[in-house]
């Protein structure tokens, strides 16, 4: 694991920022009637007058074969988990769309994700949306210095279970920095062991990507789009955290 000393930290809290404010924005722009597509070019033309990055455009996935992602937000609409591709789908009222974002500005990458509404929305949905929330708070608030990197996922299973609600199982956090992807790998589910301890200066993201119903999963063809198996809605929310001496730090908010 790479820890990041303060200087990197500060850098990354500023890549966050840029993250935070996308975020910003685009909730002043998901509404019905847009497509994916447009609030995709929110977020781009903002991140490029920024001096950032994109991240996620073009990147290429696990082979060679895997297609190239096609836009610089990940846009999952109801059912899907994550991945889901900033096409010419309009949002309707009534959905929800998880949009992901990651950037790099100045060499240190920022990354999360925010679930927003679309015009009113039923009262079960927005219980799903304050239980995804509520996961996500308490998967932080696990996240200490001294303890260990699998609390976070033991802490997010029993609320969600305590809830009547699954936990995706196999698509977890991620270490942080000067690249999108490093160690560690954060699970949020319960693991057998604890796994390593927490040390100030880790970097990663808490990320739970919660359903409504059954937590298994299904890919598509387009070799992106993650959706529930049983087709009932899911919702994410997630933050770059740093650990400290104090406690986690969230990086990605204004």
């Amino acid at each position: 694991m790479r820890l990041k000393n303060a200087r990197a930290i500060s850098r990354m809290r500023d890549a966050g920022r840029l993250v935070a404010e996308s975020f910003a924005l685009l909730g002043e722009n998901v509404k019905p009637g847009v497509s994916l597509h447009e609030l995709d070019q929110i977020v781009e033309n903002y991140i490029l007058k920024q001096g950032a990055e994109t991240l996620y455009k073009g990147y290429q996935g696990s082979s060679a074969e895997h297609p190239p992602f096609p836009g610089t937000i990940c846009a999952s609409v109801n059912h899907e988990i994550c991945h889901g591709l900033p096409d010419g789908r309009i949002l309707k009222e009534g959905d929800i769309i998880g949009i992901d974002i990651g950037l790099k500005y100045k060499g240190w990458c920022g990354d999360a994700c925010v679930t927003f509404p679309v015009g009113k929305i039923s009262a079960s949905t927005e219980h799903l949306l304050t239980i995804a929330r509520e996961c996500l708070r308490i998967g932080i608030e696990a996240a200490q210095p001294g303890g260990y990197l699998n609390d976070i996922g033991a802490a997010i299973q029993g609320y969600a279970d305590a809830q009547g609600v699954t936990v995706v199982h196999e698509w977890g956090g991620h270490g942080i920095g000067r690249t999108l992807h490093e160690s560690p790998s954060v699970s949020h589910i319960r693991q057998p062991g604890r796994g390593p301890k927490l040390r100030p200066g880790m970097v990663f993201t808490i990320e739970p990507m919660i359903n409504a119903g059954a937590h298994q999963w299904l890919l598509l063809e387009d070799g992106w789009t993650v959706i529930t198996k049983d087709g009932k809605l899911s919702a994410q929310y997630e933050h770059t955290i740093a650990i400290t001496p104090h406690g986690p730090e969230i990086l990605s908010t204004l």
